[in-house]
């Protein structure tokens, strides 16, 4: 295998070979046979995290050709969906059977177990990462055994946010709520001089706050509202166009705005599912640290945006629920995340994210797992406080490390 890279193509994958199984036998079968294997989800990740390490050789496997499993069961309010079923796929399975997901990330097209393996999350102060939909998660280990751990199980909450280091995730089983509508408005110019960002993150269902450090305010502010919620937002004045959320992109790939009510699946994303990105000139970093801390650490980043402002596209600042996931960056406590859409020139964006994170440090962040970090590993490992617990699992379920590689070894070293 060679020249095969993640969506950002920063990471050519290390890898002798990547397998696509089409049953399930096919994937038991290339597990068997590898030393060494990692699972490759939509490829929307910018660090290591899913790649094998490259002294080891071993395989990547890919879930792509599986079947795209959908079990709806709409008297228990769930869905079973296959571990290479994408978000957009899901949402309109489950918008056909009138229910409906809590929340989504910005982007429909990225794999549900990929992003739950890494914490991902949507927007909104009354909403947990996507993780916290999982109700049961089955994996495929190193030995071939199917295992399924539920919510109520010891090692349940270290199995979602699991960094694919324990075993191959064939299905997860999610709580599901009645469809709902959204209607989206995008406000313009918000000084970050005066900002309660408590009374503007809780004005709607869902906020996000884009700035590109070009001078103190947000350019842009995304507003979803969950009908038939009212909305005031007497902050910033209502944009008159069409808005991207990247300045002097086109808008025509983004969802609908200026408060036209949809559904819950074209609203939540910032992008429709009919726009299938391409691969990205952009690389990405994501810091997620406590909720009350977002006006001093918006003044930390702001005293250094002259060296941020030439790197960076657009910054996204959003809020996330405290969950229960071990690994979660937002276990344990209400959480903002900024977000950084960097330019794809790693050189010239690795010293910027090294100070970004040296202004961040004194408000305990937390990276996103698969994106863009420089910070010590050790470091980050003491702000989870089941660290220990997680190794627990994963000596348990993984015991030769077949699944682990060095990311995850650096950030949770197993007998440590």
């Amino acid at each position: 295998m060679s020249g095969v890279t993640n969506w950002a193509r920063n990471i050519t994958f290390a890898a002798d070979r990547l397998h696509r199984p089409a049953t399930v036998d096919e994937l038991r079968k290339a597990v068997a046979t590898s030393g060494h294997i990692r699972v490759l989800g939509s490829g929307h990740s910018f660090n290591r995290i899913a790649d094998v390490d490259a002294e080891r050789g071993g395989a990547l496997v890919s879930l792509g050709a599986l079947p795209s499993r959908i079990d709806v069961d709409t008297a228990e309010r769930t869905v079973r969906v296959g571990g290479g079923v994408r978000y957009a796929e899901l949402a309109a399975a489950l918008h056909g059977h009138g229910l409906a997901l809590p929340n989504m990330a910005s982007l429909p097209h990225i794999s549900v177990a990929g992003s739950v393996a890494t914490g991902t999350h949507g927007s909104g102060n009354g909403n947990r990462s996507l993780a916290e939909a999982v109700r049961a998660v089955e994996i495929l280990t190193g030995d071939g055994e199917l295992v399924t751990l539920a919510r109520g199980d010891a090692g349940f909450e270290g199995a979602v946010v699991s960094l694919g280091a324990l075993g191959v995730v064939l299905s997860l089983t999610l709580d599901v709520e009645p469809s709902f509508d959204v209607a989206q408005h995008v406000f313009r110019e918000l000084p970050f001089q005066g900002l309660d960002f408590a009374a503007v993150s809780s004005a709607a269902y869902s906020v996000s706050l884009f700035t590109d450090w070009r001078g103190p305010r947000f350019d842009q502010v995304w507003v979803k509202r969950r009908m038939p919620d009212a909305l005031d937002f007497p902050w910033a004045e209502a944009a008159v166009e069409a808005q991207h959320p990247v300045p002097g992109m086109s808008a025509v790939h983004c969802t609908e705005q200026f408060g036209v009510p949809g559904p819950w699946h074209e609203r939540l994303p910032h992008f429709r599912a009919e726009f299938t990105p391409s691969s990205g000139d952009e690389l990405q970093s994501e810091y997620l640290l406590p909720r009350e801390h977002t006006v001093a650490a918006l003044a930390a980043l702001d005293a250094v945006r002259d060296r941020i402002a030439p790197v960076v596209q657009v910054c996204e600042v959003r809020t996330v629920a405290a969950d229960t996931q071990w690994l979660s960056p937002a276990y344990g406590r209400d959480t903002v995340a900024f977000h950084f859409t960097w330019v794809a020139d790693t050189e010239r964006v690795l010293p910027v994210v090294s100070l970004v994170e040296d202004r961040l440090r004194e408000f305990g962040p937390r990276p996103h797992w698969g994106k863009v970090f420089t910070a010590d590993p050790a470091r980050v490992a003491e702000r989870y406080p089941h660290a220990a617990d997680f190794v627990a699992l994963a000596e348990r379920l993984d015991p030769e490390g077949k699944f682990s590689n060095a990311f995850v070894r650096g950030l949770l070293p197993r007998g440590a």
